[in-house]
């Protein structure tokens, strides 16, 4: 058979595969050659999705209700959306600015691309969820990182925020809790980035997805300083476990979402019907459920933050999420080679940090048991006794 050269698209082609996928690809296959490995790359909650969301669906099912939807999603859920903004975020949303999407990069994406023209930058905290530059990048954009440093807990310094605005500035993309750092911003500084946009006339996007798995913190939306010109993003997968039902939303300013919804009406049109239905339960009535997989994930954290520092792999204590920024340069200088070497010899998968824009350091997930914390810890200590 012969072989085309197959002209792909510039765009394809600048595109950088997730670090997170790849390792945990790589995880996957030793795992299936029969090689014992801890996995700690992928950001997913352990738990099972709650039986009385499972059961939401289930009731969908069995009412027939698996047909198109609107694009935007069924008014329930955009309806139980604006109503869970209003009660735990202080934020006023019409059901019809409010968009549901298969999974928040989803909803990122389309914001992105409803958004930006060639050559707009778009100002990111540093370290950052390795989708977000690409995705500015595929829609056209320059990003522009933002550097916060680990003595800080990787919090926002706003004088390095104003020091990035360009003229070609544009948007601005926060993300508390953090996905990789866990750091939460507060009240003050998310107020002073609301002011630094009103003053440069700056879209802000605020990804939210761990609002509810924090520790040590308040989380504050920062549509609550600047509502006219910022778009929240959150969804069902962190805070109820439901990774892999890919229900996502946003709400903001109705012209942007009259775009987002344009977009995903040309792209994916609806979200899964059934996973509609039962994220209207989980975002009803699920507070139990977060609470209590909360309270774990604290346990988790103090343990795995404690083992590693006790091991030399300085570490900082993150406020939010489930996620730690651990230093790998004990290892080896170069995060992508200590990666490699914790997976092929103490059997564990992080992702190294220079793709999250953190290079000498390696994220680990703590979504798994204490247990497992506690052969991760065994295995590091093994690691680093050999070298």
């Amino acid at each position: 058979m012969t072989t085309l050269n197959m002209p792909l698209s510039q765009k394809v082609r600048s595109l950088k595969p997730s670090a997170t996928v790849a390792v945990s690809s790589r995880a996957l296959e030793l795992k299936r050659s029969g090689v014992d490995v801890i996995s700690l790359s992928v950001g997913e909650p352990d738990f099972d999705t709650p039986p009385h969301v499972v059961a939401a669906a289930k009731a969908a099912l069995d009412a027939g209700k698996t047909r198109y939807t609107q694009v935007g999603g069924i008014p329930e859920l955009r309806e139980a959306i604006a109503a869970k903004l209003q009660r735990e975020n202080g934020l006023s949303y019409a059901p019809e600015a409010v968009i549901v999407t298969s999974g928040a990069k989803q909803a990122l994406f389309n914001a992105l691309f409803a958004l930006i023209d060639p050559g707009d930058e778009v100002l990111i905290p540093s370290p950052f969820w390795v989708s977000y530059p690409e995705m500015v990048a595929f829609a056209g954009g320059v990003p522009v990182p933002v550097t916060t440093t680990p003595e800080s807990g990787y919090q926002l310094d706003v004088e390095a925020l104003r020091a990035a605005v360009t003229p070609r500035t544009k948007l601005i993309m926060l993300n508390s809790p953090s996905n990789p750092t866990g750091a939460v911003y507060p009240e003050q500084t998310l107020r002073e980035v609301a002011a630094l946009a009103r003053e440069h006339d700056l879209i802000i996007i605020t990804d939210e997805m761990y609002e509810h798995i924090i520790y040590d913190a308040e989380h504050v939306s920062i549509a609550r300083f600047a509502p006219e010109r910022t778009l929240t993003v959150n969804g069902a997968s962190k805070a109820y476990a439901m990774t892999g039902w890919r229900i996502g939303y946003a709400a903001g300013p109705q012209p942007l979402i009259t775009a987002m919804n344009a977009i995903q009406s040309q792209s994916t049109s609806n979200a899964n019907s059934i996973a509609q239905w039962a994220a209207v339960t989980a975002i009803t009535d699920s507070y139990a459920f977060i609470e209590a997989s909360r309270a774990e994930f604290h346990r988790r954290r103090d343990r795995i933050v404690a083992g590693l520092n006790d091991l030399g792999l300085s570490t900082p204590t993150p406020q939010g999420a489930f996620y730690v920024m651990a230093d790998s340069t004990p290892i080896h200088a170069s995060d992508l080679e200590a990666a490699r070497v914790i997976l092929d010899e103490a059997r564990v998968a992080v992702v190294p940090g220079a793709d999250f824009g953190a290079p000498g350091r390696v994220r680990l997930s703590y979504a798994v048991s204490l247990e497992t914390i506690e052969e991760v810890l065994t295995r590091f200590k093994a690691l680093l006794d050999g070298l």
